[in-house]
Order: structure tokens, then sequence, then C-alpha cells
């Protein structure tokens, strides 16, 4: 049961009741009780692949193992729903969660995301040159470190809120290994 304040879309005025109706997700209602985070939250997450450095579906895979570092249920949920919607199979999204690429691109992606999180962004020369070589550039740092951001920004409020699961939930990245 949630712990804090929601918006329901009924009750939501101005950007936020826009938002609420194209998206009425219980993470959204939730971080609506403060529209000013609210609006900046929708802008950030926008900006984040979005005719950027990294695909949509890049974007989605550096979501997904940012979401399951954070142990978010509720994101990993969402995000592998919003990965499918990219051309990410729900195979690809349980293996980018375990920090497995379908392709060497992929692999450098989700390597390199991993030691943004494992080293809090003290990457080595070398970490950051093996992203260089798959064809990244600094721009597509600045969005995994984005990516990441927002990802901790969801996994720490859902956390505290107990937001509910309006996804269908996925399972354990650990089971099946």
């Amino acid at each position: 049961m949630p712990r804090l304040a929601v918006v329901e879309p009924h009750a939501a005025t101005g950007d936020v009741a826009r938002i609420l109706a194209s998206a009425p997700i219980n993470i959204y209602k939730g971080i609506a009780a403060n529209p000013e985070i609210f609006a900046s939250f929708i802008a950030f997450m926008r900006s984040i692949g979005t005719n950027g450095a990294l695909t949509k579906a890049e974007k989605e895979l550096v979501m997904l193992f940012a979401a399951e570092s954070r142990h978010c249920a509720y994101c990993v949920a969402a995000h592998t729903r919003v990965a499918a919607g990219v051309g990410v199979s729900g195979d690809h999204a349980l293996a980018a969660r375990r920090g497995h690429g379908s392709s060497p691109r992929a692999q450098a992606l989700l390597d390199f995301t991993r030691a943004v999180i494992d080293k809090n962004g003290d990457v080595a020369d070398s970490e950051l040159a093996a992203f260089r070589a798959a064809g990244f550039d600094d721009r597509a740092a600045i969005e995994v470190v984005a990516a990441i951001t927002a990802m901790t920004f969801t996994a720490l409020y859902n956390h505290i809120h107990q937001t509910e699961l309006d996804f269908p939930a996925v399972p354990s990245a650990s089971s099946a290994l």
C-alpha cells in the first residue's frame, strides 16, 4: 500500500493533468504530488535517449541494469514493458538485467554501466576506452550517467512510497541462472 500522497488523474490540473491523462501509472501519480519535481522528472526522462547518442533500446538496457542493481521491482517491470515497445525482447531484457548484452556493442554499454554504478563514476581509463571502442561517444557516456541517475531517483522513491505494481511482474534475474 502506498505510503506517500498520490494524485489521481481526475483531480490533477495543468501539465500534471495532461501527463496523467496520457500515462496514469502509479509512479507518476505519486511523484505528481510534487508538481515541480514531477515536471522536471518528466522532462529529464524525455531527454535521455531522445535524439541522443543512445538509441531508445540502448537507453532501456541501461535502465534495466540500473533498475536491477537498485532492487526496484517496479522499475524492472516498467522498463521491461517499455523495452518491449522499442524492440527489446523479454529474453534480452532479462539478460540486460544480468549484465549480458546481445551484441558486442550492447555488452560494452552494459559493462560501462556496471562500472559507473559499481565505481560510483570512478571508471578506469580502460573502461572508458572500451566503451568508446564500441562506438559510443562522450554524449553517450553522459546519457548513461543520466539514465542511472533517473533510475536511482525512481528506485529510491518507489522503495519509500511502496509504489503498487501496475505492470506485469517479471521473473527474478537471479532465477534460472
